[in-house]
Parts: structure tokens; C-alpha cells; sequence
């Protein structure tokens, strides 16, 4: 992910993981102590769309969510700099993963796949998720997923702490990477 002309301290920064692990409650608030802009991939996805991620997949299927996905994650990766929230699945585009090499500082936001679970059983909302036992579809993703996350810059492992903490080991990361890759810019 060497060579380009945006020095990775100027770039968006993408979090990126499986579901439930926290992208977007955490994004919100590392996009405050950066006092960057903040866009939940979901959320852009959903308003581009005019229906919720769910109808999509009812409607449409994964595939035609997929694409949607892709073009909107290089919409949001090509503007302006933010911290971006990215759907766990969003990695599994090649042409979303080049554009987020070249446009974005990635981080992947590690969590024990039990404390996944947990968080995701609360809700009813993930369409992968439906009618399957919540512990095994995310191992089966997780499979898939882990090699793609694992091409982050950063990764972060976080366990049960407070956001606020996550938030600030995220922090700690990057600067430590972006030392090593822009000769201490800082953001």
C-alpha cells in the first residue's frame, strides 16, 4: 500500500470488521476526538437506496446489496476525509479493497468472536444473520473475513472496555503506524 500521492495521515480512516464489533458506536466517537466527519457505511447505503439494508437484501438479494455497496463505499472513500464505519462485509470487494489501500488508513477492529456474538443477539436486524444460529454464521464469516481484515493497516483488539477506550487504543495505533509510514504526521 505504498506510493500514493495522499500521505496516510491525510486519509480517511476506515474501520473495518465484523459485525457487532463496535464500527460505528466507536467510529462516532473517534470522528469527534478527530474532530473529523463521520458516515456509517449502512446508513449511506440505506439513503442512497431509500430502503433499509434489510428490504434491500429482501428485495433485491445480497448480490444487488453488494454492488450497491461498493459504489457507495468508493463515493465516500474518494471525497473528503472522514472516519468511515464499513459494513463487515465491505471487504470482500477486490475494487472496494484497492480503493481503500489508496484512499484510507484501515483499521480492523478485532474482538473475541463470544463478545461478537453477544452484542449481535440483541438484535434482529442483520439480514446474514436470519433464521441461523448467530454463533455459527459469524465463525463461517469470520472464515471468510479474517484473511480480508487481516490486510489493514492497523489492527486493534479490543475486548468488553468502554468505547471511550477503544477509542483511544485506536488512536495510539494509528499514530504509531503513521510514524512509521509518513515520518510522524500526526492528525
Amino acid at each position: 500500500m505504498t506510493g500514493s500521492a495522499i500521505p496516510y495521515a491525510q486519509r480517511t480512516i476506515a474501520l473495518v470488521g465484523l459485525m457487532g464489533v463496535g464500527k460505528s458506536t466507536v467510529g462516532r466517537r473517534l470522528a469527534r476526538r478527530l474532530e473529523l466527519d463521520f458516515a456509517d457505511g449502512d446508513d449511506e447505503i440505506e439513503a442512497a437506496a431509500g430502503m433499509s439494508v434489510a428490504e434491500i437484501f429482501a428485495r433485491y438479494g445480497e448480490a444487488e446489496f453488494r454492488a450497491l455497496e461498493a459504489r457507495v463505499m468508493r463515493r465516500l472513500l474518494e471525497g473528503p476525509r472522514i472516519v468511515l464505519a464499513t459494513g463487515g462485509g465491505a471487504v470482500l470487494n477486490p475494487e472496494t479493497r484497492d480503493h481503500m489501500a489508496q484512499c484510507a488508513t484501515s483499521v480492523w477492529m478485532r474482538a473475541d468472536l463470544d463478545v461478537v456474538v453477544s452484542r449481535v443477539q440483541r438484535r434482529d436486524t442483520r439480514p446474514l444473520l436470519r433464521g441461523r444460529d448467530p454463533a455459527e454464521a459469524l465463525r463461517t464469516l469470520a472464515e471468510v473475513r479474517y484473511p480480508l481484515y487481516g490486510l489493514a493497516d492497523v489492527t486493534v483488539d479490543l475486548g468488553l472496555g468502554a468505547h471511550t477506550e477503544a477509542v483511544e487504543t485506536i488512536i495510539r495505533s494509528l499514530r504509531d503506524f503513521w510514524k512509521t509510514q509518513d515520518a510522524g504526521e500526526q492528525p
